[in-house]
């Protein structure tokens, strides 16, 4: 059994009367303007050789605007990086005291310990130049000169 026969006796679908449409003439190419045959054929925004405004045009010059903004950008980097990130901590401490080194000391962990409020970056520098220490190898029990802050 089919589906259309279960749907019931199919009407004759019924043509739609078409529109009538107007009739273009088409001469020559598609979409191209009539011109008389002396006349040059202009494509694209190209201009004809023989006519007076065939030179070449002249694009402007960009590269020293672009340097000019590339300079502009690095000095506002720099400018912004010394205001904000110049924000030093309290100055390495003056006093000094001499400590022994512990197993798992650092560097960094002993400028932590004895001079919190400094920056540690320059208070491992000023451990390095008191005790002459080329390489930040510690040994435990090695007698250290380091900087120390003030209590309060």
């Amino acid at each position: 059994m089919s589906i259309l026969a279960e749907r019931g006796p199919m009407r004759p679908a019924t043509p739609v009367p078409a529109q009538p449409r107007p009739v273009h003439v088409l001469r020559g190419r598609r979409g191209e303007v009539q011109r008389p045959p002396t006349r040059a054929r202009v494509v694209a925004g190209r201009r004809p050789a023989g006519s007076p405004c065939a030179a070449p045009r002249r694009v402007p010059v960009r590269w020293p605007w672009l340097a000019a903004l590339g300079a502009a950008s690095c000095l506002v980097v720099a400018g912004l990086g010394l205001l904000g990130g110049g924000t030093p901590g309290a100055p390495v401490p003056a006093r000094t005291a001499t400590v022994s080194v512990e197993q798992g000391d650092t560097l960094s962990s002993l400028a932590a310990r004895f001079a919190p409020e400094s920056e540690p970056g320059a208070v491992v520098a000023r451990i390095k130049e008191l005790n002459r220490l080329d390489q930040a190898v510690l040994v435990p029990g090695l007698p250290l000169t380091v900087p120390v802050a003030d209590a309060p």
